[in-house]
């Protein structure tokens, strides 16, 4: 690969960056699938395995814990290898582990579901990280739209695999295995597919050529202004981390008791599928419109419109009768809606404030605290619920949502008073 023509060239940089998006965002189809299926049924295995609800965030907080781990691999990987090995690495692994907790409900072994979820992770994580992928040739004001569009496409996947729910499980026990672990089947198939296209087909590598143009470009400012040279902006990086960790918590918190919430006031599996793919549509679908809106409109607001619509999110959930379809479905789409606000202007922030040559380590090293925060907010949910309600859960992670305000207030103010 001849590095120096794309420096040379910004039409093969523009076609490159093109093909880059393009190859990403098929990787993200079959990633969606994946994903989506361990928050779908991930709860009601636990539940049905262990008898008990006050471990059914359980699940979600282990394959959130092997995401943080993921996170971290695949950020090391990306920075030392490029996109490519670091992305269909990840994917690859995580399809292992839905492999691992197809054998695991067979077999019915609580700890080989654990220890399998725990790797199923890997797809998480690398789900998340593709994001970054599409923004390393992106200028500062196509980086939220290039990650948004990678997360569109994660949509097309990620709202038909709640709604394949009892398709896989019908065809799950057609060969012998328990219906809950149906999805885990399409999981499999999807990461490993994401992997393999990666692999294949993201070539050359993206993240080496973004690094080679800023190095030139460091050398053209260094000689004509000698006192300019690149910085690593650590309070934007700082700022990044906490939107990108607090829509975690309180997103996946509310969405991980959701589908037992909605067990125990009688609805079935079809059911709980459509709400959670009307929340994982929310989660994704509006990401071109976010993007163009953290472009124009600026991090700073969309961050704090994410801390607003997670509140709305909060109540409503809290406030809808537990047999209320409609109520839980525009709960749960504003919970993935607010979300989206947050990852996408958190992300562009991220890039933002750092640069090619440590940006996927520290990129990596911010997804392991947003994959931590989000096996807390599991974690922590079951019991919640448990000890208290569904409703107790819901308005007060609605309200946590609301320290963004005076995060980015201060900021802002900050970033005014530097300038």
């Amino acid at each position: 690969m001849d590095v120096q023509s794309y420096v040379r060239s910004a039409e093969k940089q523009s076609s490159l960056y093109k093909r880059t998006l393009f190859v990403v965002s098929i990787s993200q189809i079959f990633g969606g699938a994946g994903l989506a299926a361990g928050v779908t049924v991930g709860a009601l295995i636990a539940q049905q395995m262990l008898g008990t609800d006050a471990y059914a965030g359980l699940p979600t907080a282990l394959f959130t814990l092997g995401s943080a781990g993921a996170a971290f691999s695949v950020g090391r990987l990306s920075q030392r290898y490029g996109r490519r090995a670091g992305l269909s690495a990840g994917f690859i692994i995580g399809g292992l582990g839905a492999i691992g907790v197809i054998i695991a409900a067979v077999i019915n072994s609580i700890l080989l579901l654990f220890a399998s979820l725990l790797i199923y992770g890997a797809g998480t994580a690398t789900n998340l990280q593709a994001r970054y992928a599409g923004t390393d040739l992106a200028n500062s004001k196509q980086r939220a739209t290039a990650i948004s569009m990678t997360m569109v496409f994660t949509t097309f996947g990620a709202v038909a695999g709640p709604n394949l729910v009892n398709v896989m499980g019908r065809f799950a026990v057609s060969i012998g295995v328990p219906s809950l672990a149906g999805p885990f089947i399409l999981a499999a198939a999807t990461y490993i597919s994401a992997g393999l296209v990666l692999f294949i087909f993201l070539r050359p590598e993206p993240l080496f050529i973004a690094r080679e143009i800023e190095a030139t470009k460091q050398v053209i400012r260094k000689n004509e202004n000698p006192a300019t040279s690149g910085h690593l902006n650590k309070r934007g990086i700082l700022v990044a981390a906490i939107i990108m960790i607090l829509t975690q918590i309180v997103m996946v918190a509310i969405m991980t008791m959701t589908p037992v919430h909605m067990h125990h006031h009688g609805h079935g599996l079809s059911m709980v599928g459509l709400v959670i793919g009307f929340h994982i549509g929310a989660m994704y679908l509006p990401s071109l419109f976010t993007g163009i809106l953290v472009d124009k409109l600026g991090r700073t607001m969309m961050a704090v419109a994410s801390g607003v619509t997670l509140l709305l999110a909060g109540f409503i959930a809290a406030l809808a009768p537990g047999d209320s379809m409609i109520l839980l479905i525009i709960a749960l789409s504003l919970l993935g809606l607010g979300w989206n606000f947050g990852l996408i202007s958190g992300t562009a922030l991220l890039v933002d404030s750092t640069e090619t040559s440590t940006r996927a380590k520290t990129q990596g090293t911010v997804d392991v605290l947003i994959a931590l925060s989000g096996a807390a907010g599991g974690a922590l949910s079951g019991m919640v619920v448990a000890g208290s309600s569904f409703l107790t859960l819901s308005i007060v992670g609605g309200s946590l949502s609301l320290l963004l305000i005076p995060v980015m207030i201060w900021y802002h103010r900050q970033n005014r008073i530097k300038d």
